[in-house]
């Protein structure tokens, strides 16, 4: 095979493999700040934890999370369905970045001004949500197929 060829063969592959990158990633959705004023319609409870968020519109789901810089406040562990919308609420007593693994989506969070991340749970699975830079674990969501 010539250089020529395996130069064109070398491009093609590069290529098909950015494609296949693009169309396969997960959702790169970036966080949306939620209206400041909502409609609580309904309320449902975790059972495993006993937690309970209440839906700001019909088939959105909020979560209120409280994080302490120290690591101290519990783990916050939340369950819902593929598919619905989520609207996390983070208050912390520190300045840091709230993360979303799995989902890759961050805000950021300081005393006094709440991170809100939303967005659709599209991905089944376990996610951590940490406060990024502390590497403290806040809460776990668990997205059901």
């Amino acid at each position: 095979m010539g250089s020529r060829a395996r130069l064109v063969l070398l491009a093609a592959t590069v290529l098909a493999a950015v494609v296949l990158f693009l169309v396969l990633r997960p959702g790169d959705e970036q966080p949306t700040q939620s209206a400041t004023t909502t409609s609580e319609t309904s309320t449902s409870t975790d059972s495993e934890t006993g937690a309970t968020t209440t839906a700001e519109t019909p088939g959105a789901v909020r979560v209120q999370i409280e994080a302490r810089g120290d690591g101290s406040a519990s783990i916050r562990r939340v369950t819902i369905e593929r598919g619905q919308r989520v609207t996390l609420i983070v208050s912390s007593d520190v300045a840091d970045e709230v993360h979303v693994h799995g989902y890759d989506l961050m805000a950021d969070v300081a005393p006094g001004s709440p991170a809100r991340i939303s967005f659709e749970a599209s991905v089944p699975g376990r996610f951590d949500v940490e406060l990024e830079s502390r590497a403290i674990q806040i809460a776990e969501l668990r997205v059901n197929p």
